[in-house]
């Protein structure tokens, strides 16, 4: 995104430089994906499915699963749709006047800054776990393991700051002349130039700046920018966490619904016509392996969710409201069905052939997986011709 470097200029004038040192450890829950990365890796490992019933009399159902969101229950998310960065601590009078501003029904301030890990700077936000809870996306929220780690005074990274910075999960980070922190957990934070989050206490200690990050709710795609930098002054840096989506709704069509199919194979056929040349037995065959059709929604062990096994990431970029509920939800098949197919065709599955086979590998990396997918839509083909 456009102006980022700015923001991480902001975050290291605001706090002292903190010297960090890696050591080892184990690895615990990880969470979360790019958008521009498959819909999910590394391949996992699966159990063996039960015996399907005909998908002809399979009927789907947008029931929610039972071992999810434990711990999480009355949870509402309101995802921030601005995060700003003021130079200084907010004064009250300009937090009750952001949340004033138009469009605007729900403000936070927290502390935040910079460390450094072997020369490369992290920017976190420290927070109130139990606060905070509610400005992530749901499969974060629905967490315990996220927020328990905060409590305990560790280190939540961002699944995208994982990966570049080569952050090891378990691992203690020696703060110079400070505290070992470890990284607990990554997730998909969905803060743009956020690298983690730490409790608020933790914060503290480590000398994050007090009252200088504000985060906003509101409507999507309606906070405007300018009320916001005309309240932080000179020197804050503000950034449209749902830039995209604004740009998207321009291009999208209203698009015309007929309501729900009755059964996996009819939604199965309606999906792939979302991808001309894309056959509904290869989506077919996906929805088998990966879950049984909506048996096995998981989380998996990479954290892939719902039916279809999207990354959370990745179902932000490929997700599709399916059935015109006005909702994309990851774990209806009405929604993720669709979304596969969505994501299939942008990786080249209408062309056939061997685009086809690397599109089916872009969902999960293996071989192996793509011979399994073409076989039993083939299969498919013959049951259903």
């Amino acid at each position: 995104m456009s102006g980022l470097p700015s923001f991480r200029g902001v975050l290291f004038m605001v706090v002292a430089v903190l010297a960090v040192t890696l050591a080892a450890g184990g690895v615990v829950l990880v969470l979360g994906g790019d958008p521009q990365e498959t819909a999910h890796e590394p391949p996992r490992r699966r159990t063996p499915q039960q015996q399907t019933p005909a998908l002809d009399k399979l009927v789907p159902t947008t029931a929610p699963v039972k071992d999810f969101g434990a711990g999480g229950a009355g949870v509402t998310p309101t995802p921030p749709r601005v995060l700003a960065v003021a130079p200084a601590t907010i004064p009250r009078r300009t937090r009750l006047a952001l949340a004033k501003l138009t469009h605007v029904t729900k403000a936070a301030v927290v502390d935040a800054g910079a460390v450094k890990i072997s020369g490369t700077g992290l920017n976190l936000l420290a927070v109130d776990p139990a606060d905070f809870r509610s400005w992530t996306p749901r499969p974060v929220a629905d967490q315990p393991a996220v927020w328990s780690a905060l409590a305990r005074g560790e280190l939540v990274a961002d699944a995208a700051a994982t990966r570049e910075f080569g952050l090891v999960l378990g691992a203690h980070y020696q703060v110079d002349g400070g505290p070992r922190l470890r990284v607990a957990a990554s997730a998909p934070l969905g803060l743009s130039g956020v690298d983690g989050l730490v409790s608020a206490e933790l914060g503290r200690t480590l000398g994050l700046a007090p009252g200088v990050a504000v985060l906003l709710h509101g409507k999507e795609g309606r906070i405007g920018e300018a009320g916001v930098r005309k309240l932080l002054g000179k020197g804050a840096q503000v950034l449209l966490l749902d830039a995209g989506t604004r740009k998207k709704k321009q291009r999208e069509q209203p698009v015309a619904t007929t309501g729900r199919p009755g059964s996996y194979l009819d939604l199965y056929k309606l999906s792939a016509t979302r991808c001309p040349g894309l056959s509904w037995t290869v989506l077919a065959a996906i929805g088998q392996v990966e879950t049984g059709h909506g048996r096995n929604n998981g989380p998996s062990s990479a954290g892939a969710l719902g039916p279809m096994q999207f990354m959370p990431a990745t179902w932000k970029s490929y997700g599709v409201d399916g059935d015109g509920d006005g909702t994309a939800d990851i774990w209806s098949p009405y929604d993720a069905v669709p979304g596969a197919a969505n994501y299939l065709c942008a990786t080249g599955a209408g062309q056939g052939g061997e685009k086809l086979r690397k599109a089916i590998w872009h969902y999960n990396h293996s071989w192996d997986y793509v011979d399994k997918v073409m076989g039993i839509a083939e299969a498919y083909a013959r049951t259903y011709a």
